[in-house]
């Protein structure tokens, strides 16, 4: 910005109207391509709205000029060439020095006035402290030219702008709300907000930024207006920015983290919706920009439901309470279906965990539960569970499916100890649960078929030792037709054929 002033006598052209101001339509982010000119061909000199186009960029040879009322019916309003004391000339500054191939950006910028002069006043334009330094006594002694006798004398000042689109009118408006404490009316969306703040923050017109903060804190952004205000914001004081950061940023690094675990949390046990919420956060999770991140979301949840999952069982299993005999049975109902509801938690986050290759710490928990799986035996052992959670051993033996199938196709690398642990640790609730459990529908049989291929897969992987030692436990998988059992065949006859090897010679 950059801007002249002197003072001369003088007052100014033409008469006042009865206050005629010049009307907008539309909105401010519109102006670009609207100018102000003098028609001379209307009688009282007043201004008309017209739109240019032109094919470049350049300074017109003389000045524009703001149309000055003509009556004196309204005192001391904007450009009132009567009671002004100020003539100010805005003209576009450090336009470029090289034609553009933007043409739009060249005609928004030609099509606004580049040169235009307005008659203002110098107490009111004191509202902006820019003017009241420009204006001040001490700048005024030491720019003055011997006139400052003159009481009557009429201040000229120079404001250059920047050669932007609609830059002109922008000033233009700031200028005009020098004459109100009306902001609402002008300020009427962010486009408008956006376009007037930096000219206030240029001219330190306090009440117009407050104004033009206040309105941007109160209404929703887009993506783009967004960005403009986060460009603006370090030109804010702390306090006026305060709450334009809060929308957009935080204190805490790991507070995305702690939004994401709630809404997982959500829609796992609050929403009564759980099947849409469920999905509304798995897309998420697929889509949040740290995947380490999600993981430790993930984990956090898993560790959580499986430690309910764990704990029901037990005071199942291993109930430590007295009372009457419908007290005690009512406590055990109530393990059981907590243990079944955080069961299918587990399964959806082990969905997740999976879909996202962050699998490998479940993986590694769930190859470490021996007292777990030993609490899950006698749970089963006892007929109880079948009346009340029919589904409990679908539900567990499918988060062992889903972890020991990522395992067992590589999705999840995992050591030979963890390989070994989740097939030892889970292969006696596989067996039990196919000779002794029931399946109460085709799809659970379809687990135990699953399971027992995934099992294999995963033995055929270890040490010949682990291997045999494994293996020996699998004769339940066979059938009463030798031929339907073809994945115990190919296990056996690997193994065989890899311990018959002639040993390698040492390397």
């Amino acid at each position: 910005m950059t801007a002249g002033g002197g003072s001369g006598g003088g007052g100014g052209a033409g008469g006042v109207t009865s206050g005629k101001k010049r009307q907008r339509s539309g909105s401010y982010s519109r102006l670009s391509s609207t100018v102000g000119i003098i028609d001379s061909s209307r009688p009282d000199n007043t201004l008309t709205e017209r739109t240019q186009k032109t094919s470049g960029i350049r300074r017109t040879a003389s000045q524009a000029f703001i149309a000055p009322s003509s009556s004196a019916a309204v005192s001391r309003g904007f450009n009132d060439s009567a009671t002004a004391d100020v003539v100010l000339r805005l003209f576009v500054d450090q336009l470029p020095l090289f034609d553009t191939d933007d043409s739009e950006s060249i005609s928004a910028v030609d099509s606004d006035q580049s040169d235009v002069q307005i008659y203002l006043h110098s107490d009111v334009l004191c509202r902006s402290k820019y003017f009241a330094t420009l204006l001040s006594d001490r700048w005024q002694k030491e720019s003055n030219d011997g006139d400052s006798g003159n009481s009557l004398r009429m201040f000229r000042l120079n404001l250059g702008v920047p050669a932007t689109p609609g830059s002109i009118d922008h000033h233009l408006a700031v200028l005009q709300l020098l004459y109100t404490n009306d902001f609402s009316t002008t300020i009427h969306n962010v486009s408008v907000a956006l376009c007037l703040l930096p000219v206030a923050l240029e001219l330190i017109f306090e009440d117009c930024i407050k104004a033009c903060v206040r309105f941007l804190e109160a209404v929703p952004w887009t993506e783009d207006e967004e960005r403009k205000i986060l460009s603006i914001v370090p030109l804010l004081g702390k306090e006026e920015s305060q709450e334009l950061l809060a929308r957009v940023s935080i204190d805490k690094i790991d507070t995305s983290e702690q939004m994401l675990h709630g809404l997982i949390l959500s829609a796992l046990h609050n929403h009564p919706n759980t099947a849409f919420a469920k999905a509304f956060v798995a897309k998420l999770l697929r889509d949040f920009s740290s995947k380490e991140a999600a993981k430790r979301v993930l984990d956090r949840a898993f560790q959580s439901s499986l430690k309910i999952v764990k704990e029901s069982l037990e005071e199942y299993s291993s109930p430590d309470f007295r009372g009457d005999h419908n007290e005690i049975e009512a406590i055990q109902r109530l393990n059981l279906h907590t243990a079944m509801t955080n069961g299918r938690h587990l399964v959806w986050l082990v969905e997740r965990m999976i879909e996202l290759r962050v699998a490998d710490t479940a993986v590694q928990e769930w190859s470490n539960q021996a007292a777990f799986t030993a609490d899950l035996l006698r749970a089963l052992r006892d007929d109880a569970w079948r009346n009340i959670v029919p589904g409990l051993p679908a539900v567990v033996l499918r988060c062992t499916c889903k972890l020991s199938n990522a395992v067992a196709t590589g999705t999840i690398l995992a050591t030979r100890q963890v390989r070994k642990k989740i097939v030892k640790d889970w292969l006696p609730v596989l067996i039990l649960c196919k000779d002794y459990v029931t399946p109460m529908m085709p799809s659970h049989k379809t687990i135990y078929v699953e399971l027992e291929d995934t099992f294999l897969s995963i033995i055929s992987t270890l040490p010949l030792s682990d291997a045999q030692e494994l293996l020996q436990q699998c004769l339940s998988f066979s059938t009463r037709n030798v031929e339907d059992c073809p994945h115990l065949i190919s296990a056996f006859t690997t193994w065989f054929r890899r311990a018959n090897r002639f040993p390698l010679p040492d390397m």
